[in-house]
């Protein structure tokens, strides 16, 4: 059932067909309820340093070596050109930038209960860019388009916004162009710097796609957080027979009998769990979120540090 939190958003909810702006936008109050900013030395929100995976770090200055330092660090380039031996020096970044991957392959814009996964998967991304936001981080956005640029990097509530609005424009019905999930995974890894947070909000037999070395170069030096968006009848349809509208045909399941069930779960909820379990394996957090359950029902709450 749907949780009483959910809404939150209260008039401005859509009717789960298309996502509403008012509707994203409402939703930051379910973001910071959960959520306590991130907070400096001084006691007041705003920019800190991020945690970081891999290194993390700005490069400043190289200086002379010195006994000590880190022979990984050596300053090859300076170290020729001066014929003095040469050491890099880093500062941390001072802040973090969340990117938020959006999935908008056809088969997301479907649904039985509550709303389309569509719908779900802008609410979501939503909460979680708001999230960010209340951690201090800045925000970008992009999905899989050759056409499309990814939303550059902006903090507060105007980068916020501008996340909500690229998500109510895909989310809103399926994109004429999309390059898949594949491609804007490949696009986030040029993009990013170490120590970036990764929302992935995708289909699971789209995520279920990727090449694991992707995921693993990508948890790496990233964290990243993958939101699969499933519809119930998906994880549990009933036990009767079930009739579906396919290429203009009408085509009659009968889940009442054991080997057709059998059939249905080889085809969604095996290959749900085995990803689950892939992903976990490369420290990946994954959530599962069903249309009809709560929107910030992921929150317990999303972490603000992972440390390699």
């Amino acid at each position: 059932m749907r949780s009483d939190r959910d809404t939150t958003a209260g008039a401005a909810e859509g009717d789960g067909l298309q996502p509403r702006l008012a509707e994203l936008v409402a939703l930051r109050r379910n973001a910071h309820r959960l959520a306590p900013a991130r907070r400096g030395r001084l006691g007041h929100a705003g920019s800190a340093p991020a945690p970081m995976r891999g290194r993390g770090m700005e490069y400043a200055e190289s200086r002379e070596y010195v006994a000590g330092d880190d022979a990984r660090h050596i300053d090859w380039r300076v170290t020729a050109r001066t014929g003095r031996a040469h050491t890099k020096l880093f500062q941390a970044e001072r802040e973090r930038l969340t990117l938020l991957v959006a999935d908008t392959h056809p088969v997301l814009y479907f649904g039985t209960r509550v709303r389309f996964k569509s719908v779900q998967a802008a609410r979501v991304g939503a909460i979680a860019a708001w999230l960010a936001q209340r951690q201090g981080d800045r925000l970008a956005a992009l999905r899989g388009s050759a056409l499309e640029a990814p939303l550059p990097p902006a903090g507060g509530t105007r980068g916020v916004l501008r996340v909500l609005d690229a998500l109510t424009r895909w989310y809103a019905q399926p994109p004429a162009e999309d390059a898949g999930l594949d491609r804007a995974l490949e696009q986030a890894a040029r993009l990013l710097r170490p120590g970036a947070r990764v929302v992935v909000l995708a289909d699971p037999a789209q995520a279920a796609s990727i090449t694991p070395s992707r995921w693993t170069a990508l948890a790496m030096h990233h964290e990243v957080v993958v939101m699969l968006l499933v519809d119930p009848l998906e994880l549990a349809p009933p036990s009767a027979p079930l009739a579906f509208l396919s290429e203009g045909r009408r085509v009659l399941l009968d889940l009442d009998r054991a080997a057709v069930r059998e059939h249905w779960r080889d085809r969604f909820v095996a290959p749900l769990e085995a990803l689950q379990t892939r992903l976990a394996a490369r420290r990946i957090q994954v959530h599962v979120v069903a249309t009809d359950d709560a929107s910030d029902c992921w929150l317990s709450p999303m972490p603000s540090a992972v440390v390699a």
